[in-house]
């Protein structure tokens, strides 16, 4: 592990760790909101965060990664500005849409698109948990459609209860609003 995970104790990192690895929901502080977490490649897991959520599979979540190499896969296949584009932002509070040109993301995640929503995460917590995990989690702001993302630990027990299966500990970044979403083949700014 690096230096992130001294953010989170070797027991915290251990349960978030197992709890991934069991198909389980974590909640997780991000840069500017609570964020709700699973493994990308577990189906039953994402459908669990959707439904907690009442979001529709079609819209997809973000993917947040602890560095570029947990996400390499997605842009070596990408022309070289492209890959420059989305580097240029990284780690940090921006989220950008990359072709997924062979498919590799499962469409649970993907949603409806061809591109996927990645972005490297600058946060200790999210890094230290995705280190920690070994590949990129799924990100998504930890509400119910419709409801303000939750800011304090107390809103995602509100929010949630005992419906997650581990409220990873930590401070919030000093970002005041969501990460932006950068759609790096147009330049278009989504959010």
């Amino acid at each position: 592990m690096t230096d992130t995970a001294a953010v989170l104790s070797d027991w915290q990192l251990h349960c978030a760790r197992r709890t991934v690895a069991a198909g389980g929901v974590i909640a997780y502080p991000t840069e500017a909101v609570w964020g709700l977490g699973c493994d990308p490649w577990n189906q039953a897991a994402v459908e669990r965060i959707l439904t907690l959520k009442q979001r529709p599979v079609e819209k997809g979540v973000i993917l947040v990664a602890a560095s570029v190499a947990q996400v390499r896969f997605l842009l070596d296949p990408l022309p070289v500005a492209l890959q420059e584009q989305a580097l240029q932002h990284w780690p940090g509070p921006v989220t950008c849409l990359l072709p997924d040109i062979h498919h590799q993301i499962p469409r649970w995640v993907r949603g409806r698109h061809d591109s996927i929503a990645v972005r490297v995460s600058g946060h200790p917590v999210v890094r230290a948990l995705c280190e920690a995990v070994g590949h990129p989690l799924v990100s998504t702001s930890c509400n119910p459609a419709g409801r303000p993302p939750a800011r304090h630990a107390w809103q995602v027990r509100k929010y949630f209860g005992d419906q997650l299966d581990w409220l990873v500990p930590g401070a919030l970044g000093g970002n005041r609003q969501p990460s932006r979403i950068l759609d790096i083949a147009t330049g278009q700014r989504l959010r």
